[in-house]
């Protein structure tokens, strides 16, 4: 009878073993992983593995990213940056229990320049009024007689914690048009370039109308401006010197079609006004606008278009700032207090392209 019980506690406690083992999730193994590219910046991930009940894909474009979790094996991702990324592959049994492979593929973007047909323009000539600099932006380089670069970050990312180092080298000029560009790219420092542009010290001006056509980038994070400080800024700094916003814009979803007129001055302190503009349909990506300030010695009114969207009296005292020569800045920031920083929707690289600036003023003057 002892032999017999003793038998059947055996077998039991072998039941018992065979249904835990049973019970236990088993690595996974033999994990095969393919990445092929399916378009220019387009990947697709086929992976494999034993005993696999579902993988996790890790694209690797930024460190915060959050994997593409598939029962298949199969994901696809289209990258909005080029170089060389690391695809890690989880084959899962478990949350805890899974093996990893991972592949390098290098995207290369396909810089296709493109410059609108379409657009709004203006005359190269006004009642009562004189065309005293204007620059066409032809030939195939940048006029050197009438700009100059600012390079480096600035002090404090050039006052708005912006992200960019300014180059000589982000700017062209192609087909009658100035192009600055902003770029993905590691710089003394700097994960951006792009390129600041100034006609202090080479051309200046107290009132009077100008316009400026140019198609604007766009991205989260992308801040193109056009725009002038008062001729003092080398003595007075700023804001006392003085700031005209003729155009600017900060990329993103909702933003793309608004751009903002301002003015900055010194009253015991910075104060600013100004407004938005906005179209009523696209975004100012999309084709040419004309940006444009008229300035005499009562307002400064601005434009889009022709169409009058902002002016601000100047004949109080505290507004002395607007009652000198100013001269011009163009450029492309990137990142910045305002815009914010790029995202992962950012697409690399972005345009500001110019067709002409033109400056008036009367016949008088």
């Amino acid at each position: 009878m002892k032999k017999l019980l003793t038998y059947f506690l055996l077998v039991a406690m072998l039941s018992c073993r065979e249904d835990d083992d049973a019970g236990a999730a088993l690595l996974p193994d033999s994990l095969q992983v393919e990445v092929t590219l399916t378009g220019p910046t387009t990947v697709r991930v086929r992976a494999t593995a034993r005993h696999a009940n579902y993988f996790q894909v890790y694209f690797g474009e930024r460190s915060d990213e959050m994997p593409v979790r598939t029962t298949t094996g199969e994901a696809s991702y289209t990258y909005k940056q080029e170089g060389s990324f690391t695809i890690r592959v989880q084959a899962h049994a478990t949350d805890n229990d899974f093996i990893t492979e991972s592949r390098t593929i290098s995207i290369e973007l396909k810089d296709e320049l493109v410059i609108p047909s379409e657009g709004y323009s203006t005359p190269e000539t006004y009642s009562g009024m004189q065309l005293v600099w204007q620059d066409e932006f032809n030939g195939d380089q940048l006029n050197n007689e009438s700009w100059s670069f600012e390079i480096g970050t600035g002090e404090h990312g050039w006052g708005n914690n912006e992200l960019q180092y300014y180059r000589s080298e982000n700017t062209s000029v192609v087909d009658g048009h100035l192009m600055i560009t902003a770029k993905k790219e590691s710089y003394q420092g700097s994960e951006y370039t792009s390129s600041r542009l100034i006609t202090q010290g080479k051309f200046d001006f107290q009132y009077g109308r100008v316009d400026i056509r140019a198609v604007l980038p766009r991205g989260q994070g992308i801040w193109p401006a056009l725009w002038m400080l008062g001729s003092s800024f080398a003595s007075e700094g700023w804001p006392r010197c003085g700031e005209i916003d003729i155009m600017e814009m900060i990329g993103g979803s909702g933003r793309e079609n608004t751009v903002h007129g301002t003015v900055h001055w010194d009253s015991d302190g910075h104060v600013s006004y100004g407004k938005g503009y906005s179209l009523s349909s696209g975004t100012f990506a999309d084709k040419f606008h004309v940006f444009s300030i008229v300035w005499d010695a009562n307002t400064i009114r601005w434009y889009v278009d022709d169409v009058e969207y902002n002016v601000i009296d100047i004949t109080p005292g505290g507004l002395s700032e607007f009652h000198q020569p100013f001269f011009l800045i163009f450029n492309v920031a990137v990142g910045g207090d305002w815009p914010g920083s790029p995202d992962a929707a950012t697409v690399f690289p972005q345009r500001l392209i110019v067709d002409y600036v033109r400056v008036f003023q009367p016949e008088d003057n």
